[in-house]
């Protein structure tokens, strides 16, 4: 597979410069988290944003004792 994307070298550290168009358009801010995870022979970079407990979804999160749950999940617990 061929991609025409931008190309950086990585430094003695093993660190990688995300290009700064990039980080603006996908709304990558100083301190924010990112995760790598290892699809086939790929690395994937992408912001990490802890989603619900129940069922992943990453919209309406708040935290209950450390725990992820998005409003929805809250609601049905509440109507059990």
């Amino acid at each position: 597979m061929k991609s025409a994307g931008i190309v950086r070298k990585l430094d003695d550290l093993g660190r990688l410069v995300i290009p700064k168009e990039i980080r603006n358009v996908m709304e990558i801010n100083k301190g924010d988290l990112m995760e790598m995870v290892q699809v086939n022979n790929e690395i994937v970079v992408k912001k990490y944003s802890r989603g619900c407990i129940f069922c992943g979804s990453d919209k309406s999160i708040t935290e209950f004792k450390e725990v992820s749950i998005c409003s929805v999940c809250k609601t049905a617990i509440g109507k059990e």
